[in-house]
């Protein structure tokens, strides 16, 4: 009876391990190749809305839906992206760890998903603000 009682404490404590080895927050960089100082917007139902100047990076909420990503910066077109959300290997520990309980645990609180470690988001001018850019000085009439 006693290594039962010992056998159900240790499956119990195990449950969630990607819970208590991860945790339920994740750093994620956010990049504009070739553009500082744009604004990014991240969006979704896991972390709701965070802002991020870039090069930055942000905590977010580990959750299932992916991540939607818009960047802004004068003289530039807006850039935008998803973060995919992907299953953690971790969770396949539950399995033969934690089982069901742990399984679920992971699932609520987000734990069992993961997102890439950086998202770049490609951004080009728009022309607008090189034509009313003064001329350099060598091309000015004299």
């Amino acid at each position: 009876m006693r290594n039962i009682v010992v056998i159900g404490v240790a499956l119990v404590s195990l449950a969630g391990c990607a819970t208590v080895v991860r945790g339920t927050t994740q750093t994620v960089a956010i990049n504009t190749p070739g553009v500082t100082g744009a604004t990014c917007t991240l969006n979704s139902s896991s972390i709701g809305s965070q802002v991020v100047k870039t090069p930055g990076v942000v905590s977010l909420a580990k959750g299932s839906s992916a991540v939607a990503i818009r960047c802004s910066k004068e003289c530039y077109s807006d850039g935008i992206g998803t973060l995919a959300s992907n299953t953690d290997s971790m969770a396949a520990g539950n399995v033969l760890a934690g089982g069901v309980i742990g399984l679920g645990v992971d699932a609520a609180t987000g734990a069992m998903n993961q997102y890439a470690p950086q998202a770049d988001i490609v951004m080009t001018e728009d022309g607008l603000c090189r034509a009313s850019a003064p001329p350099p000085a060598s091309k000015r009439r004299r």
